[in-house]
C-alpha cells in the first residue's frame, strides 16, 4: 500500500518530466516602457485579428507614456473609446465555425505560462506537412494555431538527432534550423517577440510595476519607523535600566 501510495504521488511529477522542454530565456525588462509600446503595437497588427485580451483596456496604455490620442490613432481597430477592452470583431461562435474552436483569450497567457514559455514558443514554429496547418511548434506539439509571424521569421524544419543514453538506449535532440529566410534577421525576429512578450507580461497585470514600486516604498517607511521606535523605547526605558 505503501509503494502504491509513493507511485500515485510521483505521477503528476513523472508527467511534468515526461513533458519538460528546455525554454529559452526571455530577454524582456518590463520597465522599458518603449519595448513595450513596441509590442503593444505587434500584438494588436498579429495577435488582437483572432485573440481577444478582455481584461486589457486600451486606457491602461496610457501607463506607457501613451496619449489617448496616440492610442486611438495608432493601436485602437476593434474599439471606438479607450476605455473599451481588446476584444475582435468576430464571436465566439463565428470563430469556432471557422476553426473548430475558438481561439483562446490572451490577457494573462503570460501569468499562465511564463515570459519563457511564451518567447520560446514564439520562436518555435516550424514545417510539418502533416498537420492540417502546415505548422508545428517545438514548444506546444500538435499546435493548432499556425504560423502567423512566419513571414517575418521566416520557415524552420525541425532535425532529430538520435544520440546513446549510456544505458543501451537512444536520446533524442530536437533543433530548428532555417530554411528560408523572412524579412527579418534572427537577431531582429528575436528582438521583435522579446518586445511582443514584453506587451503580453505588462498586460497581464498592468499594475504590477507600479505596485512593486509603492511596496518598496512602504518597506523603507516602515523600516525608517521601526528605526524610530526603537529610539524611542530606549529613551523611555535609560532610566527603567
Amino acid at each position: 500500500m505503501k509503494k502504491l501510495f509513493a507511485l500515485l504521488l510521483s505521477l503528476p511529477a513523472l508527467a511534468l518530466a515526461s513533458s519538460e522542454i528546455k525554454l529559452d530565456r526571455a530577454p524582456i525588462d518590463t520597465h522599458d516602457a518603449v519595448s513595450i509600446q513596441r509590442g503593444a503595437r505587434t500584438f494588436v497588427n498579429y495577435c488582437l485579428n483572432c485573440h481577444s485580451a478582455i481584461s486589457m483596456r486600451y486606457n491602461r496604455l496610457m501607463d506607457l507614456g501613451l496619449t489617448e490620442a496616440q492610442i486611438k490613432d495608432n493601436l485602437m481597430f476593434t474599439a471606438d473609446k479607450v476605455g473599451e477592452p481588446m476584444r475582435i470583431t468576430a464571436s465566439a461562435g463565428e470563430q469556432k465555425a471557422w476553426f473548430g474552436k475558438a481561439p483562446p483569450d490572451l490577457s494573462v497567457s503570460a501569468r499562465a505560462r511564463g515570459a519563457d514559455w511564451l518567447y520560446t514558443y514564439l520562436r518555435g514554429f516550424y514545417r510539418d506537412d502533416s498537420k492540417a496547418t502546415g505548422w508545428n511548434n517545438i514548444a506546444f506539439d500538435s499546435v493548432g494555431m499556425p504560423h502567423a509571424l512566419w513571414q517575418l521569421q521566416g520557415v524552420q524544419v525541425l532535425k532529430v538527432e538520435e544520440h546513446d543514453d549510456g544505458h543501451g538506449g537512444k536520446h533524442a535532440t530536437k533543433t530548428l534550423e532555417l530554411a528560408s529566410k523572412g524579412t527579418l534577421t534572427s537577431g531582429e525576429y528575436d528582438r521583435f517577440v522579446a518586445d511582443l512578450v514584453n506587451y503580453m507580461v505588462f498586460m497581464g497585470e498592468p499594475a504590477g510595476a507600479r505596485r512593486a514600486q509603492i511596496g518598496y516604498a512602504v518597506l523603507i517607511a516602515l523600516t525608517i519607523l521601526l528605526g524610530l521606535v526603537y529610539a524611542l523605547k530606549r529613551e523611555y526605558w535609560k532610566d527603567v535600566h
